[in-house]
């Protein structure tokens, strides 16, 4: 069934996972290939696992790998984009083979013209922006209408956690309007053995009626 919005499903590591969300209808899946980073996978068990999926757009993250590397791994592991954790110059990203993602941290005291500055600053050179997680003390309202006015104006996925506990992951999609939202892939419980409760919870809400 068509979901209401793109889903992006962060740090997939076990085929479970990569198979599950594939046919749930998630467009993106991310797996780490930088070392820095954790959970890192070796780039033959991603060619691995996304041999097995297919509908989906396959993301590489990285943090400090030089752009040569990222453009070697992006071949190598048939990525369709890349999801930046460090930010890059206009001019690093120029380089890249495929389209990159920008990670970014909500900063809860961060004056709100300095948060269009750093959008602004970095929309020509990205294909969006990934807010993965909330911070601790739930939105303001003022913060929330922020929030908003942000992704009419910019490619956004939100982190479920942009939900307050008065509002379920559907009705932050109704509101808010990104482009898209958030999920975090888990551990097998043992191999072929996976919990998808909570994950399923989320593809539910996110259906089209």
């Amino acid at each position: 069934m068509p979901l209401l919005t793109s889903v992006l499903v962060r740090g997939i590591n076990n085929l479970s996972d990569a198979r599950y969300c594939a046919g749930m209808g998630a467009d993106y899946l991310t797996f780490r290939l930088d070392p820095a980073l954790p959970g890192y996978l070796e780039p033959a068990l991603v060619q691995e696992l996304s041999g097995w999926v297919a509908g989906v757009q396959l993301v590489g993250e990285f943090d400090n790998l030089s752009i040569p590397e990222i453009n070697e791994l992006a071949s190598r592991c048939g990525l369709h984009y890349v999801l930046m954790h460090r930010r890059r110059t206009p001019e690093e990203l120029a380089q890249l083979a495929v389209p990159a993602l920008k990670l970014i941290k909500w900063i809860p005291d961060m004056l709100a013209e300095d948060v269009e500055k750093r959008f602004r600053d970095q929309q020509a050179h990205v294909a969006g922006f990934v807010l993965a997680q909330a911070p601790p003390e739930p939105l303001t309202a003022m913060q929330r209408a922020q929030l908003t006015q942000q992704a009419r104006m910019y490619k956004l996925w939100l982190g479920t956690s942009f939900a307050d506990a008065n509002q379920t992951v559907r009705q932050l999609v109704e509101e808010v309007q990104p482009t898209g939202i958030v999920l975090e892939g888990g551990q097998e419980i043992k191999p072929g053995l996976r919990d998808f409760t909570e994950l399923e919870a989320v593809f539910e809400q996110l259906e089209e009626e």
